[in-house]
């Protein structure tokens, strides 16, 4: 493999006073939310002898997961109306992990904030389709927590939502008093700190790997000070996972449609989080508005949805890295062409590539902020500067077709994720699933404690009646 090909892969450094003991059952890629949520599960609730975690940057959770990098949502499939009632009942299940971890471990609140959450209806058409999710799709069975309310309700929790709307115009809104608001970065931070407490776990940052090859027992890594050896590994690397994959020879028919999102910031004008009705065509696209997880006076608007030729936003050493992943072949290009043609796709990223123009973008964002908050004016938004993370969105270049959400690829003795919306709401579910694929890898030589892993996590959620 050519050293450019992991040219987002940082310097060696080992926080522990100890050098790389140069052989690890299990090899973790990557400190995001997803790396440190399997680092968590695999250290503390099975007897694997040894494992390291390896990550790029100089501090864990330093990209996607940092929180101004996403939208700081823990998604339950309640208000995010793009879901199916069966794939909402998956994304419940990991997201009652997760909080079930933060109500366990962050009882002062310092990694995550309960908010009220709402989807928004507003015209006859957009609160009959909500009224028709709640009481005849299953939503509302599915969600205790749930509730239709009109506009006097939605006024108490939101005065700004109905302040300046036509008052003869139907409204109609989804909420939970109970949204969580998530600092996946400090949480990511946490596992890892948690994970390191224990004697089988090298945890390895500003490491910089410059292969991985496949060898008879399972998989060496080269690094900055020497190769060592991994019977299993797990790379958890974000968009890089499919670069990785592609040089061991797998998801030969999948590249990827990276998609940067970024926000808009106002003051103080949103007590919780605030959603519009989602298209299923373009389920990463509705706007909606929230209050920061760590500042409740900053309230943000977005995301904004940018096609981008890198894997990393605004670092542009990872053109290279996009294009090894796309591979400039015929099916590749054929498949943008296939899901860009789309005319609903087309006129969506068009208009998008508008937002990062200097006066244009906030004159043409601002519609999109009057959905939720229509007396906002120009001069009370501004684009937030720092803010926005890249979604590696999955397309099939065997069918031509794009494929939102998560994607994992499984290997011999390895295994691959790939994890935009809503891969950090079910880090937790996606690390004891692999968990379980590591043990079989392992041929049931290691055990996994799932009752403990349930103790620490699910068990701690506060259910409704």
């Amino acid at each position: 493999m050519e050293l450019s090909l992991w040219s987002a892969l940082g310097e060696i450094d080992t926080p522990k006073e100890s050098i790389m003991s140069g052989k690890y059952d299990l090899v973790i890629v990557g400190g995001g939310i997803s790396g440190a949520s399997l680092l968590y599960t695999t250290a503390k609730f099975t007897d694997i002898d040894s494992i390291a975690l390896i990550e790029k940057e100089s501090e864990i959770a330093a990209i996607n997961s940092h929180h101004t990098n996403n939208s700081q949502t823990l998604h339950f499939g309640d208000i995010e109306t793009n879901y199916t009632l069966a794939k909402a009942e998956g994304v419940k299940t990991g997201a009652e992990l997760l909080a079930g971890y933060l109500e366990n471990h962050d009882p002062d609140r310092e990694m995550h904030a309960k908010r009220s959450k709402m989807v928004l209806g507003v015209g006859e058409e957009e609160v009959e389709k909500l009224e028709n999710r709640y009481h005849e799709e299953g939503f509302g069975d599915l969600f205790p927590k749930l509730r239709p309310i009109g506009r006097e309700e939605i006024a108490e929790i939101e005065p700004k939502v109905v302040e300046g709307r036509d008052p003869d115009v139907d409204m109609l809104a989804l909420q939970t008093p109970d949204g969580y608001v998530v600092d996946y970065g400090e949480t990511a931070k946490s596992m890892v700190d948690t994970a390191r407490q224990e004697a089988s776990v090298d945890v390895y940052t500003d490491t910089k790997v410059e292969d991985v090859t496949e060898n008879t027992e399972g998989y060496t890594l080269t690094m900055g000070r020497g190769p060592f050896d991994c019977d299993v590994a797990v790379v958890a690397a974000g968009s890089h996972s499919l670069q990785i994959a592609k040089e061991l020879g797998y998801g030969e028919d999948t590249v990827l449609l990276p998609v940067a999102g970024s926000f808009f910031l106002a003051d103080d004008l949103l007590n919780g989080k605030v959603y519009t009705l989602q298209m299923k065509k373009l389920p990463f696209a509705a706007v909606h508005g929230d209050a920061d997880v760590h500042d409740d006076s900053i309230t943000r608007f977005g995301p904004t949805a940018k096609l981008v030729p890198m894997l990393e936003r605004g670092r542009f050493s990872t053109v290279e890295d996009f294009l090894d992943v796309f591979g400039l072949n015929p099916a590749s290009f054929l498949s943008y062409a296939n899901i860009l043609a789309d005319r609903i796709l087309l006129p969506y990223v068009l208009t998008n590539l508008l937002y990062d123009v200097p006066e244009v973008g906030p004159r043409s964002f601002l519609p999109e902020v009057q959905k939720v908050v229509p007396s906002v004016e120009l001069d009370d938004i501004e684009r937030a500067k720092g803010y926005g993370g890249v979604r590696p969105q999955i397309v099939d270049t065997s069918r031509k077709s794009l494929d939102m959400g998560e994607a994992k690829i499984v290997g011999d003795d390895i295994i691959f994720n790939i994890t935009p919306s809503p891969g950090a709401s079910t880090s937790l579910k996606n690390a004891m699933r692999d968990t379980k694929t590591i043990l079989e890898f392992f041929e049931d030589e290691f055990e996994f404690d799932e009752d403990a892993f349930r103790a620490d996590t699910i068990d701690n959620f506060p259910r409704g009646e």
